[in-house]
């Protein structure tokens, strides 16, 4: 099969989308990313990204980055801090001489600029804001907000979790996990809450009780990144009566919602120089299929979006990138068709278990006993840990067989 002759289009230009295109340019395929970014220079908000062995890393190790990626990670920012919402340290990595940094993070600004500096100049089409497709001849046209058009042989939706390309291949609706978080940012941490700053000791936090949750981390630029979780009807963020873009209005929220925490932890929200944003957490039925294309199909959240608390998004993201890369240009494979194929049986079962396991994990860290089992999994008593493993194990892989296992929050 040669797609050597074909346009490619990879709408989003997020790490999934980034990776695809480098992997495919190494081919010598034709390859344009649309984003709707107005330039290479936006902020990317969000908290750092964890790269595992088998799946991120592997994917920029095909990509020939990794030795770019360890030039610029994060070395201590996967330093671990197990709190209670008493305030609490549980477990504290930084107590140990030496903890093991099996997944490696690195800030989402300095990877995308290591993605972006491997493709060929002009490959990302800045400003393009897709909206919408239809179908042309053997191919596609793209229409996007600033009025311009352009032609693909091909397309590969890379848009993320609201994605606009995934309505042109299935009408699969994303089901709500029960979860909201805050999202929140702060510039320059060390000023404006230096107390949570030096709590953090450069690593991360994950804080439990109440049946709510705390993430925070130390982002490379001095800021923090955290989010909040909680579990609220699907619809709270527009019934709650909260304006999240008044900072009064969200830390009265925190303040009440999360009254029974201590109050080291309300210094999130002192600070004028934080960001919120309110995401409901969605996930895709685990056993979702759909009718192969020849010319379109998906990558990353706009395939599978999942809650954070697994970290397995981004990873998941550039692991479909890499072997969506290897079907298409397979010599093997009579067709694109065919590739795709064989691409997608793939990827929606690979998802489907780490999907499984990412509600599990979601559905547990919002529950009384959060803070015991976490302690149990990264704590000094193996037989605990182990334990711990084990009934992972029979409720993501035994117990899911007997039932949708699209967990729910009671």
């Amino acid at each position: 099969m040669n797609i050597k002759n074909k346009k490619i289009a990879i709408v989003g230009g997020g790490p999934g989308g980034l990776t695809l295109a480098r992997l495919l340019q190494q081919k010598k395929c034709d390859i344009t990313v649309y984003d709707r970014d107005l330039n290479k220079a936006a902020r990317v908000q969000g908290a750092n990204l964890d790269l595992h062995k088998k799946s991120g890393l592997l994917a920029l190790k095909k990509a020939n980055l990794l030795n770019d990626f360890y030039a610029n990670y994060l070395p201590n920012a996967g330093k671990l801090r197990v709190m209670g919402n008493d305030g609490k340290i549980y477990i504290d990595d930084h107590s140990k001489k030496k903890s093991k940094e099996d997944r490696p993070e690195i800030d989402r600004g300095p990877l995308r600029k290591i993605l972006l500096n491997s493709l060929h100049k002009n490959t990302v089409v800045w400003d393009s804001h897709f909206l919408s497709m239809k179908k042309e001849k053997k191919g596609w046209i793209l229409y996007f907000k600033n009025g311009k058009q352009a032609y693909a042989d091909i397309v590969i939706g890379a848009d993320g979790a609201n994605s606009k390309v995934r309505a042109n291949l299935t009408d699969i609706q994303p089901i709500y996990s029960g979860i909201t978080i805050i999202e929140g940012n702060i510039k320059d941490a060390k000023k404006n809450t230096p107390n949570i700053y030096n709590l953090l000791k450069g690593g991360k936090i994950f804080a439990f009780g109440n049946d709510q949750s705390l993430i925070l981390s130390t982002k490379g630029d001095g800021s923090i990144a955290f989010y909040t979780g909680e579990k609220v009807s699907e619809n709270w963020v527009k019934e709650c009566g909260i304006n999240f873009k008044n900072l009064s209005e969200v830390r009265k929220w925190f303040n009440t919602d999360f009254e029974k925490w201590n109050k080291k932890y309300h210094e999130l929200f002192s600070t004028e120089n934080i960001t919120i944003t309110p995401r409901p957490q969605y996930h895709y039925p685990f056993d979702q299929s759909w009718k192969t294309q020849d010319n379109l199909t998906l990558i990353g959240d706009a395939a599978h979006r999942m809650p954070p608390y697994a970290g397995e998004g981004v990873n998941m993201a550039m692991l479909d990138a890499l072997k969506l890369s290897e079907s298409l240009t397979n010599p093997s494979l009579k067709n694109t068709k065919n590739a795709i194929a064989k691409y997608e049986k793939e990827m929606l079962t690979r998802v489907s278990k780490i999907g499984r396991e990412t509600l599990y994990n979601t559905r547990w860290m919002h529950e009384p006993k959060a803070l015991n089992q976490m302690v149990d999994f990264f704590g000094t008593n193996p037989l605990k840990g182990i334990w711990f493993l084990v009934k992972s194990y029979f409720n993501v892989h035994i117990l899911s067989l007997f039932t949708s296992g699209n967990f729910k929050n009671k």
